[in-house]
């Protein structure tokens, strides 16, 4: 049986509860035995809970649409740590927090997102001079810039 991902992306949709909740990445494997990825995120992060609510939905909805005898995998999790920010919504409870961007004119920048704005970030980018760090006066950075941002995890 194929899933079809469109179908599983609609019906995910449905399964999340009001708008806290958003959908940062989703595969659907072409495998005899398919499996559905469901990566969320939300502007305040996400729990267990919300994870458990969206998996029991979406699997009631891919069991309506596909028969109960449908043989199929699905996990429902938030990004890890490690990954990077794919969607604008994901900055928002990050400022304050080091960043760490690459650049799609290939420049890499590291620094304190100060603020998050309709179309980017505000930066204050750190830069190393000599033996000691220098924090530069904030700039502004188009999401459109953006190829890779990561939260720079710190075990200070």
């Amino acid at each position: 049986m194929r899933f079809d991902r469109d179908r599983i992306a609609e019906m995910l949709q449905d399964s999340l509860p009001g708008t806290e909740l958003f959908v940062v990445g989703l595969t659907v494997s072409d495998a005899i035995r398919p499996k559905v990825t469901v990566i969320l995120d939300g502007e305040q992060g996400l729990g267990i809970d919300e994870c458990a609510k969206v998996s029991r939905r979406l699997a009631h909805r891919i069991d309506e649409a596909y028969g109960e005898e449908a043989s199929y995998t699905l996990e429902v999790t938030s990004p890890g740590a490690d990954q990077p920010l794919t969607d604008s919504r994901q900055y928002t409870r990050h400022v304050g927090r080091d960043l760490s961007l690459k650049l799609a004119d290939g420049t890499e920048k590291t620094g304190t997102l100060e603020a998050v704005e309709a179309e980017g970030i505000q930066l204050a980018e750190v830069i190393k001079e000599k033996t000691k760090k220098k924090v530069l006066p904030a700039v502004s950075i188009p999401f459109t810039d953006i190829k890779e941002a990561r939260v720079v995890i710190s075990f200070k």
